[in-house]
């Protein structure tokens, strides 16, 4: 069994506010806050305010907080890893996906830092700045093509200056500054999702509820059809099974005289069916026998022409000369 550690009154105000929003929400989100100011995370929790709420800490006292609840709550195992680095918990019982967008939405725009990872791509336009030309050398030293145009420099081509990956070094950062670029824009970024037990990845929020139900009926209907192939009956082949027997059912009653409940409707609607063909049929004969007679009463009959009898052939007397 974990022994509880004790904290001054100062922690301890911290360990009771993470114990309450364990007990208290469902769904936690692990963020990353790199760069991300004080004044800055004031606003993420003034925009969450009412759908979730922000806590950030030492990582070792929240790991310690949480071992020490699984006691009571097994699952909160898997989220003890995950909290590593400089990263804080939201928890929410709102929609993950809608307080994931909320948290990604607020960002600022910043500056690079030498030594930072560049997380895009940063260019540099080209077109006339408002550098004087003694910063010239500067931009040759980064081979970066220029002239002087109206007492200024011009860049004359764009310039793709950091890839994604990228250290960012010491002059990217001074020319930058000098041309008052800010490439990044630094907020949190939503890691994983820990929801009624379960850890899973932040893309998985990206997924809709109408493309889930999509490939639940298409897996579904893959399985009744090798189902009822192989004649092995399983739950998703049940419906179909008992339809198909139904028919046959119904069509035994249709053929004897035995009947059920479920049936009557159809021996009913059969028996119309039959009923109503011959009349419908000795009516559709009978008005074409009284259109034919009254066509032929009123058209008169018309004399038949002489049969023309066909000359005989005419015989070839002459058929010359048989050796000449």
């Amino acid at each position: 069994m974990t022994e509880r550690k004790e904290y001054p009154a100062r922690k301890q105000a911290y360990v009771t506010k993470l114990q309450t929003l364990v007990e208290q929400y469902r769904t936690c989100l692990l963020a990353t806050a790199d760069f991300v100011g004080s004044k800055q995370l004031q606003q993420i929790r003034k925009e969450l305010r009412g759908n979730g709420t922000v806590i950030m800490g030492k990582k070792t006292m929240m790991r310690q907080v949480l071992r020490q609840m699984t006691q009571s709550k097994p699952e909160l195992e898997k989220l003890v890893p995950q909290v590593r680095g400089n990263i804080g918990l939201i928890w929410t019982n709102g929609d993950p996906a809608t307080v994931r967008d909320q948290v990604v939405a607020n960002k600022v725009p910043a500056a690079a830092k030498v030594g930072q990872i560049a997380p895009l791509d940063v260019f540099i336009p080209a077109g006339p700045t408002t550098l004087d030309p003694g910063q010239t050398s500067f931009f040759q030293a980064l081979n970066i093509a220029t002239k002087i145009s109206r007492g200024a420099i011009e860049i004359l081509n764009e310039v793709h200056l950091i890839k994604p990956g990228d250290k960012v070094g010491n002059s990217e950062v001074t020319l930058l500054n000098k041309l008052g670029i800010k490439p990044f824009a630094y907020g949190m970024k939503v890691l994983m999702v820990f929801e009624d037990g379960q850890l899973f990845d932040a893309k998985m929020l990206d997924i809709k509820e109408e493309q889930l139900l999509s490939a639940f009926a298409a897996c579904s209907s893959r399985v009744a059809a090798l189902s009822l192939a192989i004649n092995y009956p399983t739950l998703a082949s049940l419906p179909h099974i008992v339809s198909h027997t139904f028919h046959k059912l119904v069509s035994l009653s249709m053929a004897t005289e035995y009947t059920f409940e479920e049936a009557k409707k159809f021996r009913e609607a059969a028996i119309t069916a039959s009923s109503a063909v011959p009349a419908s049929s000795a009516a559709a004969a009978g008005a074409s026998s009284v259109s034919s007679s009254s066509s032929s009463a009123a058209a008169p009959s018309a004399p038949a022409e002489p049969k023309k009898e066909e000359p005989p052939p005419e015989e070839d007397t002459n058929i010359g000369d048989l050796f000449g």
